[in-house]
């Protein structure tokens, strides 16, 4: 899968692909075992099958709880007493592991819910050529994984929240350091919260954890502004015009501090909002949470061709706004981490006719990363050839086609 020429803009990236895909006591798989080379994979099967269950193990690739957003509690193969009973020290556990060319060369990479003494373990654990991760974020060193899903076609008409979750989850593959981020502004929230609450707290406890929130909430918001300018001018090198595939968005930051980054430095900035959430103590303190910042943000999204609000269009325009994000985003992820990401597409092909199709994936080629496609019929990817290998799933086995 040689790198070509873009659209979008790109340079020289290390290619990241899957060689081979493990699963133990996973969703409905016992035990599988896949192997992979550079090429696309194809998974097609019909509905239930467990096609998008292999999309979100590959999802564990990366810091969080996957592209399904589950508790990691919830993953775990649901056997009968019969076939797994409690006693069973692997009851409640999984585990995903790969074999991959990463940014760093081959890796194996292992992840999943282990057994302790007293039970199943809540948190996943990384191990990375056989050593404990001490961090998630170390996946990030290795590959940078990407998806889109049908349950994100309500993204442009949901609440803000799943559009900043978005939104931070694209900063977070250029910019490692943004989850951190995101966690100390929340945990510092969450104590202003409280002290408030009580109402018994005094104005230097409370200024000290409003000077962190300033802190955090500015580096935020400074990372969200950065991704946007940077895919903006992605999408503004890439086909356009009103019979582009997947017509341009037209992106932009709504919020208290987007506001405040129009003029000023990040020293100017910091001080205008440790100042302002200040001001605001007595208005937080009766609504019982902090009303203005970068919790509070909004993605808006427009369709450039016809300069419309994303959510005004019919479902069909969101769904080609929302695929041409993603693919940009994953060209600039390329260009800055100089590592292809791994697309994870579900059902990316069901609504896109013949013509639409091939342009997709010769569109996903150029940026030269290895995608994971799932649907219902092989034929709707005749186009790939033999771009990809073909598996069909059924009932927790997955058999290559012929």
């Amino acid at each position: 899968m040689e790198g070509k020429e873009s659209p979008f803009g790109d340079r020289p990236a290390t290619p990241v692909w899957v060689e081979s895909l493990k699963l133990n006591h996973y969703r409905n798989y016992s035990g599988l075992k896949l192997e992979l080379d550079q090429r696309h994979v194809v998974l097609t099967g019909e509905n239930g099958a467990g096609k998008t269950n292999l999309l979100e193990a590959i999802s564990f690739l990366s810091p969080g709880r996957g592209l399904r957003r589950a508790a990691y509690d919830k993953v775990a193969q649901q056997l009968s007493q019969e076939a797994l009973p409690n006693s069973d020290p692997q009851a409640g556990t999984w585990a995903v592991h790969v074999s991959m060319q990463g940014a760093e060369g081959p890796v194996d990479i292992g992840t999943g819910l282990q057994a302790g003494p007293n039970g199943v373990e809540p948190q996943r654990k990384v191990h990375i050529n056989g050593a404990a991760s001490r961090s998630a974020d170390a996946l990030l060193e290795h590959a940078r994984i990407l998806w889109l899903t049908p349950n994100m076609d309500g993204l442009f008409t949901g609440p803000a929240a799943d559009r900043r979750r978005f939104l931070d989850r694209m900063v977070l593959a250029i910019d490692p350091g943004h989850g951190r981020r995101v966690a100390e502004f929340e945990k510092a929230m969450r104590g202003r919260n409280k002290l408030l609450e009580s109402g018994s707290a005094d104005d230097t406890w409370l200024s000290a954890i409003e000077a962190q929130m300033a802190e955090f909430g500015v580096a935020i918001a400074f990372a969200r502004g950065e991704l946007i300018s940077l895919l903006r001018g992605i999408i503004a090198r890439g086909p356009s015009g009103p019979n582009a595939v997947f017509p341009n968005a037209d992106l932009s930051l709504q919020g208290t501090l987007e506001d405040l980054l129009v003029e000023g430095a990040a020293v100017d900035l910091e001080d205008n909002f440790r100042a302002h959430l200040a001001r605001n103590r007595p208005r937080d303190r009766a609504a019982g949470r902090t009303l203005e910042g970068p919790h509070r943000s909004n993605l808006s999204v427009r369709h450039g061709p016809k300069n419309m609000e994303a959510a005004q269009c019919s479902t069909g325009e969101q769904k080609a706004l929302l695929t041409g994000i993603v693919l940009a985003h994953a060209q600039l992820v390329s260009n800055v981490s100089a590592m292809t990401p791994i697309l994870l597409l579900d059902e990316i092909a069901a609504h896109l006719d013949e013509g639409r199709r091939a342009a997709l994936f010769d569109l996903i080629d150029t940026i030269g990363c290895q995608a994971w496609m799932t649907g219902t019929d092989q034929p709707m990817f005749n186009a790939l050839g033999e771009r990809a290998k073909f598996f069909t799933v059924a009932s927790g086995s997955v058999v290559e086609s012929v």
